[in-house]
This record gives structure tokens, sequence and C-alpha cells, in this order.
């Protein structure tokens, strides 16, 4: 038997990408559609506790923040996302929001959920992560999206997903940071985020 060519059949690498797209559900209107950065080292430990049954690591809420741009003089700089330590958060969260629908803090199942995609044959599956943020929620938003203060808490422009934690809610481990141009959330206007993770494999196992 040859060790060396078993060994080489047995190993293979993974990459995972994120992409979230964030439109208006009654009107089409896209407002964000890029890829995001991943938490490589969290997210490992997610995909190890989760497939070994340790009772967290799934990924359980999507977190809202209004930290991760400066405006100066009406020019826009972008900072980077917080994608490095076990303990990175978003630059200044100011919301969040459970998608997993099996979770008992789950308010709206229907809405707000998770499910795989894969199509037999090929070496990639995607997880749909879908959270809708409804006219009335937040609480305390503006009645309309002509908000001037772009450090208002519900002016969107950084978003990410949180592991599942039995400490509780909102306590997980920051899996994703993506940053984008700031997108107000008010009365007037739902707000849908699909989030895509595609994990694939780099090795065909031949």
């Amino acid at each position: 038997m040859n060790n060396k060519q078993d060994l080489k059949h047995e190993t293979g690498a993974f990459s995972i990408q994120g992409h979230i797209k964030i439109f208006d559900p009654s009107t089409g209107e896209i407002f964000i559609n890029k890829r995001n950065a991943i938490h490589y080292e969290n997210f490992s430990i997610a995909l190890a506790q989760s497939i070994s049954n340790q009772g967290r690591g799934i990924i359980s809420e999507m977190v809202f923040g209004n930290g991760g741009t400066r405006v100066t003089n009406g020019v826009i700089t972008y900072l980077t996302p917080n994608s490095i330590g076990r303990g990175a958060t978003l630059y200044n969260q100011t919301y969040y929001k459970n998608v997993d629908s099996k979770s008992s803090y789950s308010l709206d199942p229907a809405r707000n959920f998770m499910e795989t995609r894969h199509i037999e044959g090929t070496v990639y599956t995607d997880i749909l992560i879908s959270c809708l943020l409804d006219f009335g929620e937040p609480s305390g938003q503006s009645a309309f999206d002509n908000e001037t203060n772009l450090d208002s808490p519900f002016v969107f422009d950084e978003l990410g997903l949180r592991a599942f934690n039995p400490d509780g809610p909102n306590t997980g481990d920051l899996l994703t940071h993506v940053i984008f141009h700031p997108v107000q959330k008010s009365l007037n206007r739902m707000i849908q985020i699909d989030y895509t993770i595609r994990i694939q494999s780099l090795s065909t196992g031949t």
C-alpha cells in the first residue's frame, strides 16, 4: 500500500465565500450586492462545533451596525472588515435578528430562515440566510428614508453573521463581516437581506 498516495487522496481543502444582497422586496430596489469577509478562525471553530454536535456553532443571528464607514465632506471612507481575533465584533452594532427558524428565539421563522442548496455532482453547497426587516422594525426608526444624520442607529453600513452560543442571544462568535455604503431602514420600507455562504471543496477526492 502506498501510504503517501493514500494520504494525498484523503487530504483536501475547502473555501468559504460569502455574498449579500440587500433589497426592498416590495419594490425590487437593490441597495447592496457584494461579497463579504469571512472570519476564518471563528468559522473553522463553528464548523467543528456544529458537525460534532457540541450544541453551539450553528449560524444563529444576523447583526447590523452603523460604524463601518466615515463620511467627511460627502466622501465615504470604508473601514476594514473585522475578521481577525476571537472577540471580533462589528464596529458599532445597533441591532440583531435571529435567522434560525428552528430556534426558540425565532419570532418570524417563515421570513427569517436558513436553507441549504446543492446541485448533485458539484463540490459546493450554498447556505442561504434570509432576513426581513419589516415596516415596523426596528423600534425607534425614522418615518421616512430621508435621514441626513448618517450616525443614526438604523442607517446601516455593516452587518455580519453570529454563531449560536448557549449563553444566550447575541453572544456568539462573529463569523462574517461586510461593510457597504449607508442604507437607512425606515418605517416606509421593508429591507430584505439574502446572505449566501458557499462552502466548496477544492479537491475532487480522486
